[in-house]
């Protein structure tokens, strides 16, 4: 398991054509013309983790699986979705169902390739989904006020959306204070609240330094996270094998696919973590949130573990390949037997001890 990140944008910025290059397939049809993904095109991609390569080696397991990201192709939308045009509706309900969004904007100039609003300005086309999103908030807030319903919510709930109320009216997306806001909020399916990338896709030749569009957005979109990518390189690079794509990535002077820019910020920005289970049969990563119990971890590979949990045996993914198992980092002293109290860290290899 891992999670969902939904690429959203204007029609012809790119989306589907980022698609099939981040999930290696040919599923998203990229033409010129809006609205060429109609309903959402899916792709699972595995999160290729080395340190699971060598403790499936070292517990010579029949079976390695890999976490994995699933990436959304969503169908673009215009100014007005929140009212319904374009694909509006249709497209403000497949966001809903995303842990976090990356929103692609075009930073390139091509005579090629169509611009919705006949002219490429970043800035402007980001602001024009952002504000989409917010009045889209802004309504579900509204409703859930509404004299009606609003004696169904206790009165905290009512406070909270008073204040989310005031942020969107004022063009602001809603942000969440605390834990309880947080599980309230995600309730009603808020899309403001969301994490969120900004992804600019350039041409080749600004890939490594960038260009005037992807300065524009720096500027503006200074504290969110920001990605530069060429969707149509990215394309190139999964169409080769890998020893090829080495090679290819070196001569164009590049260090990191997309695919795994956006891994590394998609897990930093929902605060994951990757815990590991190694043995014969099976050596497998797993996701959870920082600050994860044992219990809680150890739901994740089966929900009644957690409430039969009795303790978890680990030890650092290092330790495990530095001495070839877990029985000779017991040997060594460093299998540590932890309780419920214990805070799981990223690259521990566990092992969960449940009642039956």
């Amino acid at each position: 398991m891992g999670f969902k990140c939904g690429i959203v944008g204007l029609p012809n910025v790119g989306k589907s054509t980022l698609f099939n290059a981040l999930t290696a397939s040919k599923n998203a049809e990229a033409a010129n013309f809006p609205f060429c993904t109609i309903d959402p095109n899916i792709g699972i991609v595995d999160v290729i983790d080395k340190r699971l390569d060598k403790l499936s080696n070292l517990s010579n397991s029949k079976k390695k699986i890999y976490t994995n990201i699933t990436f959304v192709d969503i169908a673009g939308l215009v100014k007005g979705a929140s009212n319904g045009e374009g694909l509006g509706n249709k497209f403000l309900s497949h966001i809903r169902e995303v842990d976090a969004i990356i929103h692609l904007v075009r930073c390139f100039d091509s005579d090629k390739i169509t611009h919705v609003n006949s002219k490429i300005n970043p800035t402007e086309d980001l602001e024009t989904i952002k504000t989409e999103i917010i009045l889209s908030d802004l309504d579900i807030v509204q409703k859930k006020l509404e004299k009606g319903k609003k004696k169904l919510l206790q009165d905290k709930e009512v406070k909270i959306l008073e204040e989310k109320l005031k942020q969107l009216n004022e063009g602001k997306e809603a942000t969440i204070e605390d834990e309880n806001e947080k599980k309230f909020l995600t309730t009603l399916g808020l899309l403001t609240i969301k994490p969120k990338i900004i992804v600019c896709n350039v041409d080749e030749e600004s890939l490594s330094k960038g260009n005037i569009f992807t300065e524009s957005i720096k500027k503006k979109y200074s504290n969110e996270k920001i990605v530069t990518i060429c969707a149509d390189i990215e394309d190139q690079i999964m169409g080769l094998d890998y020893n090829e794509r080495e090679t290819f990535m070196k001569d164009i002077g590049l260090n990191k696919t997309g695919l795994n820019q956006l891994i590394k910020e998609g897990y930093d920005l929902l605060n994951l973590d990757t815990f590991f289970t190694s043995g014969p049969e099976e050596s497998r990563a797993w996701t959870v949130e920082k600050n994860t119990l044992a219990p809680k971890a150890a739901s994740v590979i089966h929900t009644d573990f957690e409430k039969n949990f009795i303790r978890a045996e680990a030890v650092t993914c290092e330790d495990f390949i530095k001495f070839g198992s877990a029985e000779k980092c017991k040997e060594n002293g460093k299998l540590r037997i932890e309780g419920k109290d214990y805070i799981v860290k990223d690259g521990d290899v566990l092992y969960f001890r449940v009642n039956p």
